[in-house]
């Protein structure tokens, strides 16, 4: 606007200039031409970094400084000489009226004057400048060490994936003193669920846990069912629960039941035609894409879809099957990671994985996957979505391409399972293979194994307790690594610099002080207008009033003490609550104790002689 102002004025009055303080009043505006700087700008930007790239490629290939600069000097010169024509006609823009202004140029062209100079002093910085970057000027003093150590910290992480293990620290969760048989975290990576062989299902918010580390809530959702497989679904809103009965359960947040699987009816032999399961469950998980879709296995011998919304029957039925084509009992089940195909390890060895849509053949499966007559207890399809890993009860833990099923890429042996669910899982950058091994009572300790997935090799391995490890969940947000134990624990692996929140946020808290009971404290009723007598004495603290208040038996509802001895005030002794066991041990029993037989009998003595009764009277005659 005061261009056009300056335009449309002409020359105005000095002194109307000196007072608003526009000294550049009489001369023409300078015109600037935006496009072309911006052009210009960018022009320049692409040559700095290319040469930028070229002088890093050339300083791989040769280490000498003679070999480097000649070319880089060659390449500069030609680009001075190419930047020249185009920033004389720059320049040529800008000189006009540059003799009486005091203003600076306005736009990016710091860079452009310096290398406008012309090719013989561009020349002279050129290698310093083939080090800079583009963008605002380093603070002084400031040397590229520290960058080049970054990068090889993190080329050395790449070449060594021990590095990106997360297993400085650890916290244990106490879920109870059973095997702890499922776990559950969800995607944000906030809660915890666990679940175990003693029927109980805890929740454990990383956020709300002080260094006491308790479960917020507990529950048994199935009654008196051992706990197979818990897992959020993959918004987080609801979780499913695969207990040892016939009927999935699906729960919110908070634990409290959305809906429940319907039974079969168990008197239909074409399981295809029930509703729902007729025998104990094996395995589920939810669909990666769709909220409201899980699937469940079963020992009926068929893996079922649902959906939340429709508890009244299945969606659809898929039915494994033998060499011989007859029934075989699937252990696990999975979906692959885009939903679309439908995988279940089986009874008889088998793994056999089926398009989601189609449910009557088998799209890929392996008839010898694993051992005859032994439960595969986990298959997990790797993130990339071409492998897929299987967890055996023949003591194996193999990977396989879907695409070429007839033989594993590879195998490794030797890791007893003794646990139908028993895990295998990936790491987050899909190159590590994690799972854990079993051990009997008092036979050492139970260890994580972490094997490199293209080589199988062994690289790590963490002796997690003296029981066996069950469970396992690498969280791929947290980076933590969740493991179930055969002696209830939870254990968490985390490291404080590779790991975001999670257990970082509950171990830094302190634990709360315990309060007394505040249920004793009775309600205190403030009236002003009553009268005096009426009136109550104003409470100074809580605190004092507890400790009154704990004194006080009446208000403390203390129990009354068991009764030692015989009873008293209305209440039966100790050994008994009946009227006969009182009167035995009160007045049919005598209390003292003669510990002299003899002395006993000899007591008797005279009184027998003066007033015989039993025995001289029967001899007398």
């Amino acid at each position: 606007p005061l261009v056009a102002d300056a335009e449309m004025l002409g020359t105005p009055d000095p002194e109307l200039a000196a007072t608003m303080g526009f000294s550049g009043f009489g001369k023409k505006a300078r015109t600037f031409d935006l496009e072309a700087m911006f052009e210009q700008t960018r022009r320049t930007a692409v040559e700095r970094s290319r040469k930028v790239l070229e002088a890093r490629e050339r300083e791989k290939e040769d280490q000498t400084e003679k070999e480097f600069r000649i070319p880089c000097t060659a390449a500069s010169a030609s680009s001075a000489t190419r930047a020249g024509p185009t920033l004389t006609e720059r320049e040529a823009v800008y000189s006009e009226s540059e003799d009486n202004s005091n203003e600076e140029l306005s736009g990016p062209s710091m860079q452009s004057q310096s290398s406008a100079k012309g090719p013989a002093e561009d020349t002279d910085d050129d290698d310093d400048e083939d080090e800079e970057f583009i963008g605002p000027p380093l603070p002084p003093g400031f040397k590229d060490s520290d960058d080049d150590n970054d990068n090889d910290d993190t080329e050395e992480e790449d070449n060594n994936p021990v590095k990106k293990i997360p297993d400085s620290h650890e916290i244990t969760l106490q879920h109870g003193t059973k095997t702890v048989s499922a776990l559950g975290l969800d995607p944000s990576g906030a809660r915890l669920i666990t679940g175990g062989y003693d029927y109980d299902v805890k929740f454990w918010d990383f956020a709300g846990m002080d260094a006491s580390l308790q479960a917020f809530r507990s529950l048994q959702p199935c009654e008196c069912h051992q706990i197979k497989s818990l897992q959020y679904s993959s918004t987080g809103d609801v979780i499913l629960v695969v207990s040892g009965n016939s009927q999935a359960k699906v729960l919110d947040r908070d634990g409290f039941p959305v809906m429940e699987c319907i039974k079969g009816d168990q008197y239909i032999v074409d399981m295809t035609n029930t509703k729902g399961h007729t025998a104990m469950l094996n395995s589920g998980c939810w669909h990666p894409k769709i909220k409201e879709e899980f699937l469940t296995c079963s020992n009926d011998g068929t893996v079922r879809t649902w959906d939340v919304n429709n508890e009244k029957k299945h969606k659809s039925v898929f039915k494994p099957r033998s060499v011989q084509g007859k029934r075989v009992i699937p252990t696990t089940c999975t979906y692959s990671r885009d939903g679309k195909l439908i995988a279940a390890a089986c009874q008889d060895g088998s793994i056999q994985i089926w398009d989601r849509n189609m449910s009557v053949h088998t799209k890929f499966h392996c008839r010898q996957a694993h051992a005859s007559g032994t439960d595969t207890s986990c298959l997990t399809f790797s993130y990339d979505g071409t492998l897929l890993a299987s967890r055996g009860g023949d003591d194996t833990l193999k990977i396989w391409d879907i695409r070429q099923f007839k033989k594993p890429l590879n195998s490794a042996d030797g890791l007893p399972s003794f646990f139908p669910m028993t895990d295998c899982c990936f790491s987050p950058d899909d190159k590590i293979l994690v799972t854990g091994t079993s051990v009997k009572k008092g036979g050492g300790s139970g260890k994580l194994f972490f094997f490199y997935r293209e080589t199988f090799q062994k690289l790590y391995e963490i002796e997690v307790t003296d029981a066996s490890v069950v469970r396992c969940l690498w969280h791929p947000k947290l980076n933590q690594i969740m493991v179930g134990t055969g002696n209830g624990l939870a254990k968490v692996y985390y490291d404080p610099v590779k790991s975001q929140r999670g257990a970082k946020l509950c171990v830094v808290k302190t634990k709360r002080k315990e309060r007394q009971a505040e249920t004793l404290t009775q309600d205190y009723i403030i009236t002003p207008h009553a009268l005096p007598m009426f009136r109550e004495p104003r409470q100074r603290s809580t605190r004092k009033q507890l400790e009154k208040d704990r004194l006080d038996p009446m208000k403390s509802h203390k129990p009354e003490p068991p009764v030692a001895g015989a009873g008293r005030g209305g209440r039966v002794g100790t050994h008994g609550v009946t009227l006969s066991s009182y009167i035995v041990k009160n007045i049919a029993l005598d209390k003292t104790d003669d510990s002299n037989p003899r002395e006993a009998i000899l007591r008797h003595a005279k009184e027998a002689e003066e007033n015989p009764y039993w025995v001289a009277p029967a001899y007398a005659k």
